[in-house]
């Protein structure tokens, strides 16, 4: 009996590989959904939409677009986590995936998915009216410093990494502000009609508005200067030993079949030498910059941590709970 137990367990198994093998080469057999954590006309909308539309020429399956905004990336982190593990569900994620998981937005953290890979990162940036009084990231401290909790943060909702850069923007300077989770489409149009008095956000929301000379840049806060915003100053060269960059990258159901996993992060590397995502990057400011799995975990493994520290001080930080 317990021979024939074995010999039936075997040609289950034997059954399943060769069930699983070839539909892991067939795919996709279908029309493949991308979740995006902001809403239609964002940055990550705009951006998510071109990558889609170069990867489904690489995967000859049309990759369809799901906007899924709320909660700093709460809503699309959530849909992704109860998403089937079979490759028709991938999220085009940001820094959301570490913010809105230690916030406390929901019961699960980074660790809870498949990474699949980094495509793009870039530095945010901290905006002003043209017209404002402060021409310098000093200036706004200074006043900041005068009149604590006077002046409106703009940010693309809490636990979003615009919310991250604001409190962090507010913790190493020492100053009091009032956050404002706006989305990334008002939060630009708040800044414009008085609303709010800053904004924190990311290069590719206003740039056109900088050209325009309608805003002004104040900080970045990426390790070095962008090539966008060249005059811009870091919050190192400030004297603030931080430096936090926005990423895009893929992401699956934790149990993914491995073969699966690597159709798109071979179609992701594909994509990412494109002329598409070139030019994508150049009227954006996002620049080019791919990891691999084990790279990606790794990033955002150590990214985890910085993050955590800066939400802990603050206040903000609640455990994400149970994994899945």
């Amino acid at each position: 009996m317990k021979r024939q137990f074995l010999w039936a367990m075997m040609a289950v198994v034997l059954v399943l590989g060769l069930t699983i093998q070839p539909a892991a080469a067939q795919y996709p057999t279908k029309a493949v959904e991308m979740i995006i954590h902001m809403a239609a006309g964002s940055s990550p909308d705009i951006e998510g939409r071109v990558f889609g539309a170069e990867l489904s020429k690489v995967l000859g399956k049309p990759i369809v677009p799901m906007n899924k905004p709320g909660g700093g990336g709460a809503v699309a982190y959530t849909t992704l986590f109860n998403a089937a593990p079979d490759g028709y569900t991938f999220a085009w994620n940001s820094m959301g995936i570490l913010t809105s998981t230690n916030i406390g937005n929901v019961p699960f953290d980074y660790a809870a998915f498949d990474h699949i890979g980094q495509v793009m990162s870039q530095p945010m940036i901290i905006a002003v009216r043209a017209d404002s009084k402060w021409k310098t990231m000093k200036d706004f401290i200074a006043d900041a410093k005068a009149n604590p909790g006077k002046f409106k943060f703009a940010n693309g909702g809490t636990g979003s990494s615009t919310h991250l850069v604001a409190e962090a923007v507010a913790q190493y300077a020492g100053i009091t502000v009032n956050h404002m989770p706006m989305g990334m489409v008002r939060q630009t149009t708040g800044l414009l009609s008085g609303e709010v008095d800053l904004n924190s956000t990311v290069s590719s929301q206003v740039i056109d508005l900088v050209k325009a000379g309608k805003v002004r840049v104040l900080l970045s806060t990426g390790e070095k200067r962008m090539d966008t915003f060249p005059e811009v100053p870091t919050m190192k060269e400030l004297g603030y030993d931080i430096a936090l960059e926005l990423f895009r990258g893929l992401s699956v159901p934790k149990g993914t079949p491995a073969a699966i996993q690597a159709k798109l992060y071979d179609g992701m590397m594909k994509v990412s030498k494109t002329q598409a995502l070139k030019a994508l990057s150049e009227k954006t400011g996002l620049s080019i910059v791919t990891k691999n799995s084990a790279e990606f975990t790794a990033y955002l493994a150590k990214t985890d941590g910085q993050i955590k520290e800066i939400l802990k001080k603050a206040g903000l930080y609640r455990s994400g709970g149970k994994k899945k």
